[in-house]
């Protein structure tokens, strides 16, 4: 089973963004992003991934999987 940083991962790569783009169109930190990516961080909050589905256009859930 992926991890949820290796789905967002997967999901901004799928739309030609760069970490930085997400960032801008997220609003979440670029330190947080990058743990999140690098899976330093196993379960960000309900907030964090709210803004980052809503940023690359898919459901928390699908980020989940």
């Amino acid at each position: 089973m992926a991890t949820i940083g290796e789905n967002i991962k997967k999901y901004r790569n799928k739309l030609g963004l760069t970490q930085d783009d997400l960032v801008r169109k997220s609003g979440v930190k670029h330190t947080t992003l990058t743990k999140i990516e690098g899976d330093f961080v196993k379960k960000p909050s309900v907030q964090i991934m709210a803004k980052i589905a809503k940023a690359l256009g898919v459901s928390v859930e699908d980020l989940l999987k």
